[in-house]
């Protein structure tokens, strides 16, 4: 099946071999096998967790990560899609970009650490538990300057190589886990295990990176190429800022309006409407290297792609969202318990939400080659403000509930109908129309 998606995606055309479609679907299909069983063991590792914790405990783990989420941008700085497609357009210098990147997501993780932090301590400074949780989840975003490595093999089609450095960390922390559950070990253990899982993952893609002939120390920093980066990227950074505000504010607001338990109630119908989540970034990191040679060489070509690839990503977000709304209570009470029942009503709004998701990685592929980025970060703030909005309006009165419908309609907002008020972006607008109505 994803091989016949990703062969109509990629079909016969001049600028594309058969070897180079091969090397699309095989790079795909180790992407979601990464994913299914990452995704799938993390569903039943984190129900256990959540059973094993508690409504309360779990919601102040869930808080915490979130309030982490919203300073994320200020250490990944939106260089992810811009060094892959510098990587695409001028490989002779991988090194240059490459480490340039590098050290300025690793200046940029340490920022984040000191902001969150400094945040954390002026909300909650009482909480000596909510300050460590933030303090721990966010060193560990330091080590996320090591996916510059896992951007080169994207680059390349060969995450099969990524996949198998990140799953050997992923394995043996999810051992750790299961033996804090039996050790019955307190909540902050879980926390010191996501940075053993981050640091065992960079030095994996440090070791495969080598194993395959490269070297960090051929590494180098470029003040031009610096400068090009953040110059491409800034746009898209606080575009990032405005995606984490609207994407994970619910929970932070509801931390602070409701209470802990109320987040682990609406985290934990969150997680299971989240995980198809990787399927639109699977698929679009491995096509997104030809829509860009598209570009370059044929303009029909290009939009037939991006057309084709927002037509199968809203065929399946449907097909995920209509099941699950119909076996929502199910889902619930087999993975996490009856303790967790009402988070079910809150799955049947949250998993609609996924179809503005899955248009949003389709979309970002033709902004970041139009080179309208601005445009991103205008959608992206008017989803932010509208969600901080609805959740002040409807959190008091619907508790998570209310943070559930605040999501879907912004994400509609900022991801679908913003584009038609431009006359740059009205082009996607109806490609995404087109591609809605010929699923």
């Amino acid at each position: 099946m994803l091989s016949k998606i990703l062969s109509l995606l990629l079909k016969s055309n001049k600028f594309n071999s058969s070897s180079g479609v091969s090397g699309v679907i095989t790079n795909t299909v180790w992407l979601f096998v990464d994913r299914i069983f990452r995704t799938g063991v993390g569903l039943l590792l984190g129900a256990w967790i959540a059973r094993y914790l508690g409504a309360k405990q779990y919601g102040l783990f869930s808080y915490a990560n979130a309030f982490i989420i919203l300073f994320l941008p200020f250490a990944t700085l939106g260089l992810e899609r811009i060094v892959i497609r510098y990587l695409v357009q001028d490989p002779s210098i991988k090194n240059e970009i490459i480490g340039t990147a590098f050290w300025l997501k690793l200046l940029g993780g340490i920022a984040s650490l000191f902001i969150a932090t400094s945040c954390i301590y002026w909300l909650r400074q009482d909480e000596k538990l909510a300050i460590w949780l933030v303090v721990i989840l966010s060193a560990a975003v330091i080590f996320k300057a090591f996916d510059m490595v896992e951007l080169w093999f994207e680059s390349q089609v060969q995450s099969k190589y990524i996949v198998l450095a990140k799953n050997t960390a992923f394995i043996i922390t999810t051992l750790l886990k299961v033996a804090l559950i039996a050790m019955q070990a307190p909540l902050i253990a879980f926390a010191w295990v996501v940075i053993v899982e981050m640091g065992l993952g960079a030095i994996g893609l440090i070791i495969v990176y080598q194993v395959k002939g490269y070297s960090l120390k051929s590494w180098s920093w470029s003040f031009s190429v610096a400068k090009n980066l953040l110059k491409d990227s800034w746009f898209l950074m606080f575009s990032n800022i405005a995606v984490v505000i609207y994407t994970k504010i619910d929970q932070v607001m509801l931390g602070e309006m409701v209470g802990n338990s109320a987040v682990g109630i609406y985290s934990v119908a969150a997680r299971v409407s989240e995980i198809s989540y990787f399927i639109p970034r699977a698929i679009a990191s491995s096509v997104s290297p030809s829509i860009y040679a598209a570009k370059e060489n044929d303009e029909t070509l290009y939009y037939q792609r991006i057309e084709t690839l927002l037509r199968i990503l809203v065929l399946l977000s449907i097909a995920i969202a209509i099941p699950m709304t119909f076996f929502s209570e199910g889902i619930i009470n087999l993975l996490f318990g009856e303790n967790y029942a009402s988070a079910s009503s809150v799955l049947k709004i949250h998993i609609w939400a996924s179809i503005f998701v899955f248009l949003r990685v389709g979309t970002a592929t033709w902004f970041n080659a139009e080179g309208l980025n601005n445009f991103v970060l205008q959608r992206n703030l008017i989803g932010a403000v509208i969600n901080i909005v609805l959740n002040l309006l409807l959190i008091p009165i619907y508790a998570e509930l209310g943070a559930a419908i605040a999501t879907l309609i912004s994400y509609a907002f900022a991801e679908f109908f913003s584009d038609i008020f431009n006359v740059k972006t009205r082009k996607i607008f109806n490609i995404q129309i087109k591609s809605i109505f010929r699923v």
